[in-house]
């Protein structure tokens, strides 16, 4: 006879699923679809959650499939900019690399995740695929914007250099981010050329740059957990409290929604 002891231990002990979707890379003439391992440690060191790496080079013919095994939503950064053609603009970075493939993937997948409630969190491009995909725009480079600085790393420092901490940013006051952090300022790093401009349905700002650029938002009348960053807390997370803070409050909020679809299955078989 089966020991139900076990199917108690197993629930209970059961981490978070959540969804992470690759993006595009050409190497010596095969295709990739990539997740950079950066990103990935954090989330199951800290967030204690379980990642499934999700391909978007097939279409969105499984993606109600894939939120079905979801907790959260995890959209990470990328070296590709959204088509701005997605958000009514001309391109004006041609040089840079697009992954429409990602971008028709993530934006439906943004809004039916927050139909479903699930809790997501974005960087750097992921949260632009938030704005956009909320109906909001981009400043394509912020760098040539008056009033602006140049939030861009040097592509000849080392790795340890461009993700160092190179500017403040201003926490919003009495925000659940800046009671989550204990402080009304942090030092970030900085690695993009484009930023918020018009802010989507719903979306409101956590924190600014010195500049005023928006650096993280929310969306409390959208969602339950929504939160998005330009910076990279993923870097060398498990050396930064205010990081590993972050991710934590992500994986609470994604063992919250498991606890719920748990309860609600259990009452469908009762």
């Amino acid at each position: 006879m089966p020991n139900s002891n076990i199917g108690n231990k197993n629930q209970k002990s059961r981490k978070p699923v959540v969804l992470m979707t690759m993006g595009a890379q050409e190497r010596k003439g095969h295709d990739y679809q990539v997740m950079t391992h950066k990103y990935i440690v954090p989330l199951v060191e800290h967030a204690g959650c379980v990642p499934v790496l999700v391909p978007t080079c097939c279409g969105i013919e499984d993606l109600e499939q894939y939120l079905d095994m979801a907790d959260g939503v995890y959209l990470t950064g990328a070296g590709s900019n959204i088509d701005p053609a997605l958000y009514g603009q001309e391109n004006q970075t041609p040089g840079k690399a697009q992954d429409r493939d990602r971008d028709l993937f993530d934006l439906p997948l943004v809004q039916l995740a927050i139909a479903r409630g699930l809790p997501i969190f974005g960087i750097c491009r992921g949260m632009q695929e938030i704005n956009v995909a909320l109906g909001g725009d981009i400043y394509q480079k912020v760098y040539a914007e008056p009033g602006f600085n140049d939030h861009r790393e040097n592509p000849d420092d080392p790795v340890d250099v461009q993700y160092a901490p190179s500017h403040s940013v201003r926490l919003k006051p009495g925000s659940w981010l800046r009671d989550l952090l204990q402080s009304d300022d942090i030092r970030v790093n900085s690695l993009h050329g484009q930023g918020l401009k018009t802010l989507g349905d719903g979306v409101e700002p956590l924190a600014h740059a010195e500049d005023g650029l928006v650096e993280a938002i929310h969306a409390p009348s959208l969602s339950p957990f929504l939160f998005a960053v330009q910076w990279h807390p993923e870097w060398q997370a498990a050396q930064n409290p205010d990081s590993v803070r972050m991710f934590e409050a992500f994986g609470e909020a994604c063992r919250a929604q498991a606890g719920k679809k748990q309860q609600s299955k259990s009452q469908s078989i009762a």
